[in-house]
Formats: C-alpha cells, sequence, structure tokens
C-alpha cells in the first residue's frame, strides 16, 4: 500500500496541480477537484496511464471515460472535427459541467472510450482542476474518484475514504459546487441527453433547439445494451447500507414513508428518513435529515452524494422521498433511483 499525499490547495494553490501535473505526465494517478464531484485523473493519451484508472477503482472496461481539457481549442485533436451544433453548446456552456460526446480522432486511445468510436469531452470550470491539466500537458482522463459503485466523492475526505493508499495524490479544493457528475449529451444531427446534470435538457435547448433524452434515465440498465457514456450501465451511488425511494403525492409519500419507519423501527432497524424543506414537519419524532429544497432541486443535488455516504454506514435503511424528474431534478431522480437500485415503492393518498 502506497502513501496517499493529501494537498490543500488553497493553502498550496501551486504546489498541489504542479505536483499533479508531474504525476500525471509520469504515468501515475491524481484525484482533483472539480466543479462537479472529485475526479481521478490520468494522462487521457496514454493507454497504460489509463488503464490504471479502471485498475484502481475496480472499474468494468465497457463504462468509457471522460478527457477533460483546459482551452476549447483542445478539442480538435480529440474528434475528428467540431460540428457547428457542438460550437454553440461549447461556447454557452463550456467551461462548465457538461460533457460532449462524439468521433474520436485516431490520437484517443481505444481504453479510454471503451472501444467506441466516439468519445466525451468537457472543460471544467474549476481552476484547479484547469490548472492541473495545464500542468500535465495533456488531456485527463478522469470518472469520479472513487471506488466502483460506491456513491461519487464531493469532498477529498471522500476520495480518501475510497483510494486512500491507492493512489499518490490527492489535491484537496474543499467540497464541490454541483455534487453531481456532469451533463452527457452526444452531438449529432438531433443530440441525445445520456445522462442528466445541472445543465438541463430545456438549457440545452435554448442554445441547439430540440434533444433526444435516452429512454432509460430513470429505468434499470440493459445488461445487454453498449454504454455509451460514461454512468450508463452498471450500478453506480450505492450506499452501505438498504435504500427505498417513494414515490407520488407529498401527503401519500410521507405517510407511507412514516408507515414504513415505524415497521422496521420495531424490527429494531436503525432508520432515516431523507426529506426535503417542505416535509419534514410530517416526520416529527422520527430520525430524519434534510436533503434540500424541492422547489430547487440543484440543492439535492447538491447535498445527495454527501449524505449517501454519511448514512450509508451510520443506518439499516434509508427511507427517501423523490421529486418531479424535471429540470436538475431529472439529475436528482437519475441518482437516487440508481443508488436505491431502482427499488421504488408507489404512494396513493
Amino acid at each position: 500500500m502506497m502513501q496517499t499525499q493529501c494537498i490543500d490547495a488553497k493553502k498550496q494553490p501551486v504546489s498541489g496541480t504542479r505536483l499533479g501535473g508531474r504525476i500525471i505526465k509520469q504515468g501515475g494517478l491524481v484525484a482533483f477537484p472539480t466543479e462537479t464531484v472529485y475526479g481521478l485523473g490520468a494522462d487521457g493519451l496514454n493507454a497504460d496511464a489509463v488503464r490504471g484508472i479502471y485498475e484502481a477503482k475496480g472499474r468494468p472496461a465497457d463504462n468509457p471515460l471522460i478527457l477533460h481539457i483546459a482551452k476549447k481549442s483542445d478539442v480538435r485533436a480529440l474528434w475528428d472535427d467540431v460540428p457547428r451544433k457542438a460550437r454553440q453548446l461549447m461556447d454557452a456552456f463550456w467551461p462548465g459541467p457538461l460533457t460532449l460526446v462524439y468521433n474520436k480522432s485516431a490520437l484517443v486511445p481505444d481504453i479510454v472510450s471503451a472501444g467506441l468510436d466516439t468519445v466525451a469531452v468537457r472543460m471544467p470550470a474549476n481552476k484547479i482542476a484547469r490548472a492541473l491539466i495545464k500542468a500535465a500537458q495533456t488531456p485527463v482522463a478522469a470518472p469520479s474518484a472513487n471506488k466502483s459503485g460506491r456513491p461519487s466523492p464531493t469532498t477529498a475526505q471522500h476520495v480518501l475514504e475510497d483510494l486512500g493508499g491507492i493512489i499518490p495524490l490527492v489535491i484537496d479544493g474543499g467540497g464541490t459546487l454541483h455534487g453531481v457528475e456532469s451533463t452527457v449529451l452526444s452531438v449529432g444531427a438531433i443530440p441525445m441527453l445520456l445522462r442528466p446534470g445541472i445543465v438541463t435538457q430545456r438549457m440545452i435547448e435554448g442554445v441547439v433547439g430540440r434533444i433526444r433524452v435516452h429512454a432509460r434515465l430513470l429505468l434499470p440498465p440493459d445488461e445487454g445494451d453498449t454504454a455509451v457514456s460514461p454512468g450508463m450501465k452498471h450500478r453506480h451511488y450505492a450506499p452501505d447500507c438498504q435504500m427505498l425511494v417513494f414515490c407520488g403525492s407529498l401527503y401519500g409519500m410521507a405517510r407511507r414513508i412514516g408507515e414504513e419507519y415505524d415497521a422496521r423501527v420495531a424490527q429494531n432497524q436503525d432508520c432515516v428518513i431523507f426529506a426535503t424543506q417542505q416535509t419534514q414537519h410530517f416526520y416529527r419524532g422520527r430520525k430524519y435529515v434534510i436533503i434540500g429544497d424541492r422547489d430547487h432541486p440543484e440543492t439535492l443535488c447538491a447535498n445527495i452524494f454527501r449524505l449517501l455516504r454519511a448514512w450509508g454506514s451510520a443506518a439499516d435503511v434509508i427511507l427517501s422521498e423523490s421529486i418531479a424528474a424535471e429540470d436538475a431534478g431529472l439529475a436528482f431522480m437519475n441518482r437516487l433511483l440508481r443508488a436505491a437500485g431502482y427499488a421504488c415503492i408507489e404512494c396513493r393518498e
């Protein structure tokens, strides 16, 4: 087991990215903050280095990676060409939490794209991330910096919990801003939303017009399908305990959650309820935490992985409310249902 160094980027803003750049140049792995979640980075043009990402995470080999770049023009070397809609989206949302998928160039190793003819590219908004990429002088391949299947990390401590002793360096940039991974969009004649995020369908359509939405964003993955985007196929975000999601009207959900909570407690199970600001009054006398404001789903996105990690090891079962799968609510529900293994209970009045 190696020694993992953790550098506070607020106290040492230059030394962390310089050291990280050297490690990546030498074929090693570095965990670093982005505005979405922490990433586990390697030289995206070095197949052996990228293989190290899969080994460190225990990541399935058919799950493609995202290449992170420091400036927009870097994408020209990674794609066969840059279509007009991609340029429009880059101008509107880069740097930021939008990943674009398009036909890859011969420069991109097959292991990055899991053998696909396309590759996902993103320019992060986080200044530490971009400084690291510049220091590495190469596109940085990076999935979330956690063991495969676990909730994604939104703090350096989360990274250390999963990868401490496995990777040489974690750059600590504090808590992440958005708390869920980037939106992933396949660029074509009619673009397709492959993974929802903070950049929403409505926002994208405001730039390029109508897009399609992948049919299984809220449904269990079909194991026979090819993963055309990171995070589409395999189970993700699972806490260490059982989790149930409740769907329906506010009153119906609250009543059914209360019944389930009482039944579990009667069986000596330690339960916690994931509530929202609008519903907390329903659960007085029971153990609950507030995920966020259901009228502002980006607040729920910001907290979901942190709470899954905290309560996954502290409770026997998590009982969670759902919200409308609209705008950023689609990103939240995509993560919530996947975390629960799609164990969803429909509630009636």
